[in-house]
């Protein structure tokens, strides 16, 4: 375990900031809006200057080493983060979101997911500390992760989302009635002198449950490439803050990344297997490890990897469905 390159003080800065952040959010989507490309751009690039930036200041200030080590957690925070938006989207299909709460919707499970993942980070701090052999633990975490992943790309299992039979939501609607229609940015509303949740606050609930999964991925998979828990939490909030802003660049892109289950199955695999390996090292000196660096070109390359085959095939797709058209329209005449 390695030891923390925070003090209490730039702790406490970074949280404060990171609370800044979120209240500028909030004020960003006090007014419901449909988000435009121009604005979504627009932060976007905002959050991701600013961890590349924070890079930077980790790099000069703590050496290469470690600010290796938070450029390749922050690489895989936001590659995970990418199929957290992809749940997201179904969900907010599933729930008919009106396009003017998306974006509030995203926030509350941004802010869902930073609180959960400050809880698993400070609870893997604490267990990494006192035991080695949970490192043999998360790495069996992300490898049972891993294949699952691998297994549902196998099976090309549609991702739809049912609502009716969501647990949550069927739980939620046992103790309160639910309106038929959004109100608003409203979670809870009062009617005949009873409190009504909306829609809006059981998709809210729903995306809060599917933060509980992805924690449970996430901390383990960058436990894996760095031991400090600043670093951890660092990587995790720069690569929370900005999905609001990118879900909206990327939502047309994002079906188009066919090939993401078998990228991310691929990741938390190898990740896995670092954990192990690392865990074998504390326990006998004789097994090598993985270097940081090696971890950040396997990562990179696979992401690449998957990337221009989701799009190679989603171009000869389009282009079998070009040629079925034509010869359609060539057997009509």
């Amino acid at each position: 375990m390695l030891d923390s390159i925070a003090s209490p003080t730039l702790w406490w800065i970074t949280i404060g900031a990171v609370v800044a952040l979120l209240v500028v959010d909030f004020v960003a989507t006090r007014r419901p809006h449909e988000v435009s490309m121009r604005e979504a751009v627009g932060w976007s690039a905002f959050y991701v200057a600013l961890p590349l930036l924070f890079g930077l200041y980790v790099w000069n200030s703590h050496g290469s080493d470690r600010g290796l080590e938070y450029y390749t957690g922050y690489l895989v925070e936001k590659t995970l983060s990418v199929d957290n938006l992809f749940v997201f989207m179904l969900l907010l299909a599933a729930f008919a979101v009106p396009k003017a709460l998306q974006q509030r919707v995203l926030l509350y499970g941004i802010v869902g997911a930073l609180v959960l993942r400050g809880i698993f980070i400070a609870l893997g701090a604490a267990a990494l500390d006192r035991f080695d052999w949970v490192f043999l633990v998360f790495g069996g975490v992300l490898l049972l992760t891993g294949l699952k992943l691998l297994r549902d790309a196998l099976a090309g299992h549609d991702h739809e989302v049912d609502i009716d039979k969501l647990r949550v939501v069927r739980l939620a609607r046992r103790f309160m009635p639910v309106t038929g229609d959004y109100e608003g940015t409203r979670l809870v509303v009062r009617r005949d002198g009873r409190r009504w949740l909306t829609p809006l606050a059981l998709v809210v609930i729903a995306v809060f449950a599917t933060d509980v999964v992805f924690a449970v991925d996430s901390v383990p998979a960058v436990y894996g490439i760095t031991g400090d828990p600043y670093l951890v939490f660092a990587t995790n909030a720069f690569a929370l803050l900005g999905l609001r802003a990118l879900y909206f660049v990327l939502q047309g892109a994002l079906a188009k990344l066919v090939h993401l289950s078998y990228g991310l199955a691929a990741i938390l695999g190898f990740i896995g297997v670092k954990l192990v390996l690392h865990w074998a090292h504390e326990v006998w000196p004789g097994v090598p490890s993985v270097p940081t660096l090696a971890s950040l070109a396997v990562i990179v390359t696979i992401l690449v990897v998957t990337t221009t085959t989701s799009l190679l095939v989603v171009r000869r797709r389009s282009s079998d469905v070009e040629e079925s058209s034509s010869d359609s329209a060539g057997a009509g005449v």
